[in-house]
């Protein structure tokens, strides 16, 4: 797929250190303490997950309005003048301005197709001339779609993009729920680049907590330690806290289980010590 380079952003890489093998068939605990422990899944669900090359989410997990799209396309979100984080407007004509300023600015621009809006975004299609071949893709042109949030939806003024722990931006908390939180959770999760091979999505949860509400992506992030050599298995926690009183979310990010496995003639299995 061709993507503008500003928009992805790097891998994200966990310090390695081997980990003991654990049960594979009771449920792990949270190591963050007593009072917030939580039942994991086992060893062995989620290294059927981690090695299914078919699945990356869950059933029910958010899917992007374009991912039904035959072509290559590419997709990314308007940002300000430093790229750090993505603007925000409520008004349309505002947006457009926007939009054309950064398709002006970009190495690969194109002419303008159509508009469209929904209750998180105005986004704007144009088609993008290639000069030449892109990785796979053998067309010169395809379509390109640039989003611009609605301050009133998604405001992500000021969100360091590179951070995966501390503020992410606002909801408006007059609208604050649990599933306004979980698609603001899942919507952005789609763009945090990670190789779809390394990242799995085990579960989405929401829960009332301190005065707000929480949303829990549970990840399985897998590191090819070489040849000859397990996997490392990290386990981690990605939680989304928002206020509900200003509708500001702050993020954490912990790893809760750690542990290497091995996928050989078709079976995942755990590494012992």
């Amino acid at each position: 797929m061709k993507t503008k380079t500003k928009f992805l952003l790097p891998l994200l890489v966990i310090a390695t250190a081997c980990g003991g093998a654990g049960s594979s068939t009771e449920s792990q605990t949270s190591p963050t303490g007593a009072a917030d422990a939580k039942l994991l899944p086992t060893d062995d669900q989620i290294l059927a997950k981690v090695y299914d090359t078919a699945y990356s989410v869950p059933d029910d997990f958010f899917v992007d309005e374009r991912a039904s799209m035959t072509r290559s396309y590419t997709l990314h979100h308007v940002l300000d003048a430093s790229d750090s984080f993505e603007m925000c407007t409520d008004d349309l004509v505002i947006a457009q301005a926007l939009e054309q300023a950064d398709n002006a600015a970009r190495s690969v621009s194109g002419y303008y197709v159509a508009s469209y809006e929904n209750d998180r975004y105005f986004e704007f299609a144009r088609e993008l001339s290639f000069t030449d071949d892109i990785s796979n893709i053998g067309d010169i042109t395809s379509p390109g779609f640039a989003r611009v949030f609605k301050c009133s939806n998604t405001n992500r003024d000021g969100v360091d993009r590179q951070l995966l722990e501390g503020y992410a931006g606002r909801l408006e908390p007059a609208e604050l729920d649990s599933q306004s939180l979980r698609e603001f959770t899942e919507y952005l999760w789609q763009f945090r680049f990670f190789q779809v091979s390394d990242k799995k999505v085990l579960e989405s949860t929401a829960e009332s907590l301190d005065g707000g509400l929480q949303h829990t992506l549970l990840l399985a992030l897998v590191t090819n330690q070489g040849v000859d050599r397990c996997d490392l298995i990290d386990v981690v926690e990605w939680r989304f806290h928002a206020s509900a009183t200003t509708g500001e979310i702050e993020r954490t990010f912990d790893s809760v289980r750690r542990f290497e496995a091995r996928f050989a003639d078709g079976v995942p299995s755990l590494c012992e010590d």
